[in-house]
């Protein structure tokens, strides 16, 4: 199996519920982040691996495979989860329990996402009712005709060319976006299918999550 086609879970601190818990496939990877792990435990999903300082925790857990970082350092938990994943070869990320605690941690994740697209690796970041990716430099992504509800689209930093989106309630054709202006607020889907392309720079994506996101999953790698 070829992991770059498989995907790694990164589980940090949080609620899991039924739409957010992790199905992993044959040749995924699980590592849970700290806290994580004890949201995996409780919806009875094994991690392959354990990284994190553990405060959040408050004890190292019980798993053969842990790696315990100390607790100050220049990455976070769900950064060297990221690293690990990268050097086992997978190329694509599910981030479970980044959105809607801490702001600056929010912030952080949602960076990630561009920084994975610059290791030539895609994220997605999923949380209640939210879910978020990136993508830059000639990619695209699709979505299905079945979405429904209202997908933001912003510059990451700088400008973004060539911006184009098809299928939406406002559409774009080759535009140029910046980041400092919301240009691309709260746009809507409308029931067709809808696409997003950059020719140049990077953009981030957010739209809301209602249920599906795991089956609409598949359709929606970046190409």
């Amino acid at each position: 199996m070829n992991p770059s086609f498989n995907i790694c879970y990164i589980v940090g601190a949080m609620s899991l519920t039924p739409a957010l818990r992790p199905y992993p496939k044959l040749g995924d990877y699980v590592i849970a982040a700290d806290l994580g792990f004890d949201s995996l435990m409780a919806y009875g999903v094994n991690p392959d691996l354990a990284v994190g300082d553990f405060d959040s925790l408050g004890h190292r857990p019980s798993h053969p495979n842990v790696i315990q970082l100390p607790a100050e350092k220049d990455d976070t938990d769900m950064v060297f989860a990221l690293r690990k994943g990268l050097e086992l070869g997978y190329r694509r990320f599910i981030l479970l329990g980044g959105v809607g605690g801490r702001l600056e941690h929010t912030l952080g994740n949602l960076q990630l996402l561009d920084w994975l697209t610059r290791h030539g690796a895609q994220g997605f970041l999923a949380g209640e009712k939210t879910a978020a990716t990136c993508i830059r430099d000639g990619q695209r992504l699709s979505f299905p005709a079945e979405m429904r509800g209202f997908l933001s689209v912003f510059c990451n930093s700088g400008t973004a060319e060539g911006v184009t989106l098809q299928g939406l309630k406002y559409p774009l054709d080759r535009s140029v976006l910046t980041g400092d202006f919301p240009l691309g607020v709260s746009n809507q889907f409308l029931g067709e299918p809808a696409q997003v392309s950059v020719e140049k720079g990077s953009l981030l994506l957010l739209w809301e999550e209602k249920g599906g996101f795991y089956s609409q999953l598949p359709k929606l790698w970046a190409v």
